[in-house]
């Protein structure tokens, strides 16, 4: 970018995040990090059967050869009330909307920027999606389809609740690059932000995990851990482990920062 911002600093003045492990604070983060914590556990029943999809075997078709992950206790829940969504319409949300939502207000909290305070300005949202399950996991039956489901499974619509409800008028995009997805955002947002376009920015990822098909595939591919341990760099290393949740930061150029006193 050329132009008064091109070589301005950017501050992270807010973060938001819901991850395995039962963080749900920037704070309990970084002392799960100081802790050292393992959130990885064996896939909860109530995602599918770990036994039925395992075999050692990864040849073995519509099979995985892992029963582990990184899972968060609850990703149903949800207030839609507060973001004036009805409940014919919370219902076909994919959980990854609604968990983007929310790990985005908090962020905005955690900033001390009111939501109120953004309508009509020059906000962006930028988010890394990939993943697309919702459909597969509430049994892709064509009879299920209605009004909303169009919105509620397109990870497009992910970043543009966010703008929708808040009433942004920056740039709104899903960004899909693979596992550099939520990264690419935020390189992303970081040139919108020096280009002059966005005076402030969302930038995050989500991921939920709620069918085994995307399991197989990377079993398929190779690059799932049997013993749902990351082990980069090292002569040990099998592959990796899938994981889910939410990570949300609000970005703002320096100059507006200091002079807001974030």
């Amino acid at each position: 970018p050329s132009g008064t911002y091109a070589q301005e600093p950017i501050a992270v003045v807010g973060i938001g995040c819901r991850l395995p492990g039962g963080v749900e604070t920037p704070e309990e983060l970084w002392q799960g990090l100081l802790d050292g914590i393992d959130a990885i556990r064996e896939v909860p029943r109530d995602r599918w059967n770990a036994p039925e999809w395992l075999d050692p075997d990864p040849r073995a078709p519509g099979k995985t050869t892992t029963r582990w992950g990184g899972f968060l206790d609850d990703v149903s829940r949800f207030d839609a009330e507060l973001f004036r969504i009805s409940p014919a319409e919370a219902r076909h949300m994919d959980p990854q909307q609604r968990m983007a939502l929310e790990v985005a207000w908090a962020a905005l909290e955690d900033a001390r920027i009111a939501h109120d305070g953004l309508h009509g300005t020059r906000t962006g949202v930028f988010f890394g999606t990939m993943a697309q399950e919702y459909h597969l996991a509430t049994g892709a039956d064509p009879a299920s389809i209605e009004t909303h489901s169009a919105v509620g499974w397109d990870n497009s619509i992910i970043p543009a609740r966010i703008a929708y409800t808040l009433g942004l008028q920056g740039p709104v995009m899903a960004v899909a690059t693979a596992c550099s997805s939520s990264l690419t955002a935020t390189h992303l947002a970081v040139q919108s932000l020096r280009r002059g376009e966005s005076d402030l920015a969302l930038a995050g990822g989500v991921n939920v995990m709620l069918h085994p098909n995307t399991t197989v595939a990377m079993t398929k591919f190779g690059g799932m851990n049997p013993d749902g341990q990351c082990r980069a760099f090292d002569a040990g290393a099998n592959g990796y482990v899938r994981a889910e949740g939410c990570g949300v930061v609000v970005l703002r150029r320096l100059s507006d920062a200091l002079s807001a006193g974030d």
